[in-house]
């Protein structure tokens, strides 16, 4: 491994965590929007 794939590696790792953390935020906003429609936490 040289130092692109080991930063290549690391990118991934980050836009994994980061995409993971979003669509579970999307999830829990479009259920909370059912159930209530007025309140919406950020």
């Amino acid at each position: 491994m040289n130092g692109f794939d080991i930063v290549m590696v690391i990118a991934v790792i980050l836009f994994a965590r980061l995409g993971v953390r979003l669509v579970t935020r999307y999830i829990n906003m479009k259920k909370n929007n059912k159930d209530q429609d007025d309140a919406q936490d950020f």
